[in-house]
């Protein structure tokens, strides 16, 4: 005779297991869709070009410091104006050097030239300053004159100073007055001139420069760049 059916004691009744008010079947489907979300946000977020390899660069960069409201100003193929300042009795004259020689364009015919306008107390001046030295001493071979005029400086002991600590070789002279500015025009510093043998400016460049863009620079003004050098 069969005995009343119902569960078997001390084996209880089968259940669904389950994690808190989650049953294991809901856990794993979760746990699949926030795999799947993860895949997508990695997909959409990954690079378009790979690190290290021509991904461009959003560091800020040195730009023109303003220095009055934009003008037209000297352009490529005009004649470089003459270095002239005014004297205390409203002659004019060659703008001198800080060893107190006379700095002329005329003078250097013949050769290209590099003017920059800049000032100590510009910071896009000062960050470009390694690189017209560099550029300087190694185009100096090929003929290249180097000229810095320092504008709205406060005395000349002030451009003699910063020449001096950063070992600058090449020609610096001041413009304490702003006669050169105003001939050529200026509104920001640092301002780049570079000029042909013949003195006709073949290059401008409102702002600092890298050694890469000084290159390129003098490369369209028709300067080669020099012979490297050869390794040891």
């Amino acid at each position: 005779m069969s005995g009343p059916t119902g569960p078997v004691p001390g084996r209880g009744v089968d259940r669904p297991r389950r994690v808190g008010p989650f049953g294991l079947r809901e856990l794993g489907l979760a746990a699949l869709v926030v795999a799947i979300v993860g895949i997508v946000l990695f997909v959409a977020t990954r690079p378009l070009v790979p690190s290290g390899t021509g991904t461009p660069s959003f560091e800020p960069q040195p730009t023109q410091y303003p220095v009055g409201s934009p003008s037209e100003g000297i352009r490529v193929g005009d004649r470089a104006p003459e270095l002239a300042v005014r004297g205390p009795d409203g002659s004019t004259h060659a703008i001198r050097d800080l060893d107190g020689e006379p700095v002329s364009l005329a003078g250097l015919r013949g050769r290209p030239v590099w003017l920059n306008f800049w000032a100590s107390w510009c910071p896009p001046c000062q960050a470009e300053t390694p690189v017209l030295r560099e550029i300087a001493e190694r185009y100096a071979p090929q003929g290249l004159a180097m000229i810095g005029i320092s504008v709205q400086e406060a005395t000349e002991d002030d451009v003699r100073a910063y020449a001096s600590r950063y070992d600058l070789g090449y020609t610096i002279a001041a413009d304490l007055a702003g006669d050169l500015f105003r001939t050529y025009r200026l509104f920001g510093l640092p301002t780049q001139f570079i000029l042909d043998a013949d003195g006709v400016v073949r290059v401008v460049i409102q702002g600092p420069v890298t050694v890469a863009s000084a290159e390129a620079a003098l490369r369209a003004a028709g300067l080669d760049p020099p012979p490297a050098s050869p390794v040891p």
